[in-house]
C-alpha cells in the first residue's frame, strides 16, 4: 500500500509544470552554472585519468598472464560459430557441444591437451 501511495506521488510530482526559464538580465546564475558544469566535467576527467593510472599495471599484467591460456584457447577451438551456446550441469560442469552439422575440427596441434 505505501509503495503504490509513493509512486502515485511521484507521478504527480513528475506531470507538475515546471517553470518556463527566463531570459531576464540576471544572467549571473547561468555563468555560475556554466562555470560549475565545466569543473565538474573537469574532476571527472581528472578521476578517470588517476582511476586508468591505477588499474594500468593490474591489466597489463592480468593480459600477461591470459596471453598464453588465450593462444591455447584459439589453437583448439577453430569457429566459435561451430558450437553450441555452453550447459552447466548440475555438478558444476560446463560443456561446449560442437554442433551437429559444423564440419569436422582439424587435428589439434602436437603435445597433451590439459583438461
Amino acid at each position: 500500500m505505501i509503495r503504490r501511495a509513493a509512486l502515485c506521488l511521484a507521478l504527480a510530482l513528475a506531470a507538475t509544470p515546471l517553470p518556463a526559464q527566463d531570459d531576464g538580465p540576471d544572467t549571473g546564475r547561468e555563468g555560475e552554472m556554466r562555470e560549475g558544469m565545466e569543473l565538474l566535467g573537469e574532476g571527472m576527467r581528472l578521476f578517470f585519468r588517476g582511476l586508468g593510472e591505477e588499474l594500468e599495471p593490474a591489466l597489463r599484467e592480468l593480459a600477461e598472464n591470459m596471453e598464453p591460456a588465450l593462444k591455447r584457447l584459439m589453437q583448439i577451438v577453430d569457429d566459435f560459430d561451430a558450437y553450441e551456446m555452453p550447459e552447466r550441469l548440475p555438478n558444476g560442469d560446463i560443456i561446449i557441444r560442437r554442433k551437429p552439422d559444423a564440419p569436422a575440427p582439424e587435428p589439434l596441434p602436437e603435445g597433451e591437451v590439459e583438461i
